[in-house]
């Protein structure tokens, strides 16, 4: 076994080959003061053949060995770099740096009895009819490269509201670093609770029912499309950092989805020829309630989020163009758990509405929308359909304390 000061020894040296200052210093925790810094055109490190960003590096040498991305840390407020301002230098100190926390969702109060006339809300509901195709946008590290056309454009959106307390409230960039961080796998799986002190106090009204939300041990399914076909088993998220590539999984790791090894009968030279492209394909990070989508792939991926676009103030569904090298956030909880709030007072049929933001859809390569020649996502050869358990089981425990819906069902419904 090694000794601690073997450890300290074999840290120092390893600083010392890295392009930046040592931290010795570090070992003693008395470097909150200092701030060394990387030109950001110079930002990148590769280690065992694996290039990253060498503020996420240094925390994950020094202080957590578990860290995946940029996306769970935070920088502290007396930090004058930090990897979030996009300033020319960076701070690379990792005691400059904290973990993201996780949130704590407040329940959804479902009245007991309706207060309102069947077959009418409290709150007038509008379902947005679907477009012939959907809009596309492209998405780099600069933000959003241009502006759909979309019915959203000349109607109020939650995105430009001038609420400052506003959860939807953007500068149209998604936030980094995101407010949250996931437990450890290894801690129990459970609900927040509705006695703790950041949940909302509900025992003063007998007349509701509070319903909270419950992580869940697989925290997303992905199923794997060829054209209009699904190919292979369906892969469960259990890990919080998931990565969908083109190769084979030899090793048979659980964090890896591979579609290099499944074979379809019925594949046709174009999805042949568009599998060979996907290469390392996406990186998916679960991150405190958010969900993350990162293209690790030389091609482009293309993402359809009902909660992103919504965020953005773009039409529902719109399809984002994901280049090589850039993330995007793809899904907030907490945003959802305030539109599923609002959505209860809308009736039955507004929430169910809601189960279709829980679903992601995303295609390797080629793109589908209005700029494209393929009208919808099943004309792409390679895609995948993202299910998230937790809100989808939430969305499914209010409507169960809902009832029925109040607009009767046909063959339509």
């Amino acid at each position: 076994m090694f000794s601690l000061n073997f450890l300290h020894t074999f840290l120092y040296f390893l600083s010392l080959s890295l392009p930046h200052p040592p931290f010795s210093r570090f070992l003693t925790g008395k470097v909150y003061h200092t701030s060394y810094y990387n030109p950001i055109s110079l930002y990148c490190l590769q280690v065992s053949h694996r290039k990253g960003l060498p503020h996420v590096i240094y925390c994950r040498v020094w202080r957590w060995p578990d860290l995946q991305s940029h996306h769970e840390l935070k920088p502290l407020e007396h930090c004058q770099f930090p990897f979030s301002a996009k300033q020319k230098d960076v701070c690379i100190n990792p005691y400059h740096y904290k973990r993201v926390e996780s949130p704590v969702l407040p329940p959804i109060v479902v009245p007991r009895h309706s207060e309102f006339a069947p077959g009418h809300s409290l709150l007038p509901y509008q379902q947005m009819a679907e477009p012939t195709m959907p809009h596309n946008i492209s998405y780099s590290n600069n933000g959003f490269n241009n502006q759909p056309h979309s019915p959203l454009s000349n109607v109020s959106s939650p995105a430009s509201s001038q609420n400052p307390h506003s959860p939807y409230q953007s500068n149209g960039l998604p936030e980094t670093p995101p407010p949250a961080y996931s437990p450890p796998q290894d801690e129990k799986h459970g609900s927040q609770s509705p006695n703790s002190e950041n949940a909302m106090d509900t025992g003063i009204n007998s007349d509701v029912t509070p319903v909270p939300y419950q992580e869940q041990p697989f925290w997303a399914s992905i199923a794997y499309y060829e054209l209009n076909s699904r190919v292979g088993e369906v892969f469960h998220c259990q890990s919080h950092s998931v990565i969908v590539d083109g190769f084979t999984n030899p090793s048979n790791n659980l964090n890896r989805f591979c579609l290099g090894q499944l074979s379809n009968v019925n594949r046709n030279s174009t999805i042949e020829n568009t599998r060979r492209h996907i290469g390392k394909g996406v990186h998916l990070y679960y991150v405190g309630g958010e969900v993350y989508a990162e293209c690790l792939s030389d091609s482009a991926i293309f993402v359809q989020s009902r909660n992103c676009n919504h965020h953005h103030g773009f039409h529902q569904s719109t399809v984002c163009k994901i280049p090589a090298g850039c993330s995007l956030k793809i899904f907030n909880n907490q945003e959802f758990a305030e539109l599923l709030s609002q959505s209860v007072n809308h009736g039955f049929e507004a929430v169910y509405e809601l189960t279709k933001m829980c679903t992601i859809r995303m295609s390797f390569v080629k793109g589908w929308g209005a700029e494209y020649h393929r009208q919808d996502v099943t004309s792409t050869p390679c895609w995948i359909e993202i299910h998230l358990h937790g809100p989808l089981q939430w969305l499914d425990k209010v409507l169960i304390q809902m009832g029925s819906p109040h607009q009767p069902i046909s063959s339509v419904s």
